[in-house]
């Protein structure tokens, strides 16, 4: 390799994770926390970190609003109530965010009791919660929207049949990610498999693996990937830096779909309502104000704002706004139901609407995964839509915020707590 080209994937490398690069971002040690968590080790690293104690013995005692998140776009509205002041506007006190690489870590800390106050991907409380009896609650949507599958400049890849034969990376096994992109090579005749680098692999399989999302980018321009659905900006990063290319974004395929979720441990709602209340009238002020002016948070978000993304405001800000404006995303159909839909690139509401979850439990059950999945086969979609999900806390700061309803992704016309699921392609 020149070292026109090295000094290229270390800048890259720096700008996706906010470091000087030199780990190569392949943490081995992390990627077996990470296999171990998906293949549904989180009960023994439970029972490793309380020494055999109910988790609730583990939960935050103080009042200090403690926030753990992944530097994406799904993070916003945790981080624009610290950066405007929202929590404070509350009388709570809040630490800085910390900036966590990757899905099994934050997992752990927020297991640990470390943050009270994190975003996950919607599938991964399900699995937490009924795989690993750990008592995470649902409290709001962070986004809806705000993800893509981009695949690399090398292939030749032009829809989802010709992901046949690829290597494409999910930031986690129970992933919405996941849940759509199976969806797509599943209506295009493409077979998931998960097997080990190297395997053959038949012309009608594409074969998936976990990157963190921070990884995904350099793993692309280094072509050990050809492709990568996740959550933004590393999307746009991907087409600035890492010579991606926009296959399709998956607000175009499930209409306005959640991405990442905001959840508390159950145990610290139930013991301090009115904290927990504080708390959701911060976060739901700050999507209503992220919802209202995308470039500002973008710009405020970024390394060159306050720092909370290790991204440069341009990327961000691409990932924020530039969507259906763009005749190529048009043209090459990366962006096919804009006329039905009349949704962005990213939105922001926070009502965790019940028909979304439901749908994401029957479809997980069709989803290929690594590890025991069997927990699935007995969950109840309704039961889970009910259990999983506390609406009282959210639903009273959306009355105190009603500006909500005004974004995109919320229908108009009818109730707006109720919607009924599009999902096609």
């Amino acid at each position: 390799m020149t070292d026109c080209k090295k000094h290229a994937q270390h800048d890259l490398h720096a700008a996706c994770c906010g470091h000087d690069g030199t780990d190569e971002g392949f943490d081995r040690g992390r990627r077996m926390t990470l296999d171990m968590l998906a293949g549904g080790g989180l009960a023994a690293m439970m029972g490793a970190l309380t020494g055999g104690l109910p988790m609730p013995a583990m939960a935050q005692e103080d009042d200090v609003v403690r926030i753990g998140y992944l530097p994406i776009t799904d993070a916003t509205p945790l981080l624009v109530a610290h950066a405007k002041g929202f929590y404070a506007d509350e009388g709570l006190e809040a630490e800085r965010p910390t900036l966590i690489r990757g899905w099994s870590p934050l997992i752990e800390a927020f297991v640990a009791g470390k943050f009270n106050l994190v975003h996950f991907l919607k599938p991964i409380p399900v699995w937490m919660r009924y795989n690993n009896d750990f008592p995470v609650k649902v409290m709001a949507w962070a986004h809806t929207n705000g993800s893509a599958l981009v695949v690399g400049r090398h292939t030749d890849v032009e829809d989802f049949a010709g992901l046949g034969g690829k290597q494409v990376a999910v930031p986690f096994w129970y992933s919405m990610h996941n849940i759509v992109l199976q969806y797509a090579l599943r209506a295009n005749g493409i077979k998931p498999v998960i097997k080990a680098q190297g395997e053959p692999l038949a012309a009608d399989e594409c074969n998936l693996q976990v990157l963190p999302p921070p990884e995904m980018p350099p793993a692309l321009a280094a072509r050990k990937i050809d492709a990568y659905i996740v959550a933004e900006p590393f999307n746009a990063l991907g087409e600035l830096k890492a010579g991606a290319r926009m296959l399709r974004f998956t607000g175009d395929i499930w209409k306005n779909h959640p991405c990442c979720v905001v959840c508390m441990n159950e145990q610290v709602t139930t013991a301090k309502p009115e904290w927990t209340q504080k708390v959701m009238n911060a976060v739901v002020r700050a999507s209503v104000y992220a919802s209202q002016n995308k470039e500002e948070v973008a710009e405020l978000l970024s390394k060159d704002g306050e720092g909370y993304l290790p991204a440069p405001a341009p990327v961000v800000k691409r990932a924020m706004t530039l969507y259906a404006d763009d005749s190529t995303y048009l043209e090459t159909g990366a962006i096919k139901n804009e006329a039905e839909y009349k949704n962005g690139r990213i939105d922001f509401q926070p009502w965790p609407y019940p028909s979304a979850t439901k749908l994401i439990v029957e479809e997980m059950n069709q989803t290929v995964v690594s590890g025991d999945a069997t927990f699935l086969s007995g969950l109840d979609p309704e039961f889970v839509a009910q259990d999983l999900v506390n609406y009282d806390y959210v639903k009273a700061a959306l009355q105190k915020y009603p500006e909500w309803q005004n974004d995109p992704s919320v229908d108009t016309g009818g109730d707006p707590f109720v919607r009924e699921e599009v999902l096609k392609l």
